[in-house]
């Protein structure tokens, strides 16, 4: 029987970079925007705040674009201060390379098991699906899944009895599945 866990996010992530006035090195994101537009082209930031000093700092979504080229309800969000934009925005790849941010997601984020009635069991078969892209070490989701310690897991992993199609060493952000045997 297929055990299904999710990778979901409690809060928004941590924004790694560098505060110009304290030196920190963690943002907040506010989950608002700010909307600037001059004749015909606009700019959109993302604000974020120093976690240290409270220091508001931009970062930019887009610059100097047509209005025309806006989609309307992607401008209606950005003006309502969508928290769910913003969240999507801090993951799109596009926006984080732009602004040279990486993210912490250290707390952030839950791992939804559906219970401990699969704990029992001799042979579990598990797939593991991510609601966001969080890195995640996949010995880490097994333990807190399985109740076991890293170690553990690691030695199950080196006997033969936990075995995936993709290899468990490193961070993950995208689903996969995996079989226990006990």
């Amino acid at each position: 029987m297929l055990t299904n866990w999710v990778v979901m996010p409690t809060c928004l992530p941590l924004v790694l970079r560098r505060c110009h006035t304290c030196g920190s090195e963690r943002f907040r994101a506010s989950g608002k925007f700010r909307v600037n537009a001059n004749h015909k082209l606009i700019d959109a930031w993302l604000l974020v705040l120093c976690t240290a000093c409270g220091e508001t700092a931009k970062l930019t979504v887009f610059e100097r674009m047509s209005v025309r080229s806006v989609r309307p309800e992607l401008l209606d969000r950005l003006h309502a201060n969508d928290v769910g934009l913003a969240a999507e925005l801090l993951q799109d790849p596009v926006v984080r390379r732009r602004n040279r941010v990486a993210l912490d997601w250290d707390g952030a984020w839950r791992l939804d098991t559906g219970g401990t009635d699969h704990l029992d069991r001799e042979v579990i078969d598990v797939s593991v699906h991510f609601a966001a892209r969080i890195p995640v070490r996949p010995v880490r989701l097994i333990a807190e899944g399985c109740g076991l310690s890293r170690a553990e897991v690691e030695r199950l992993i080196t006997e033969g009895k936990v075995v995936s199609a993709i290899r468990l060493s490193g961070k993950l952000s995208g689903d996969f599945t995996f079989t226990l045997k006990r």
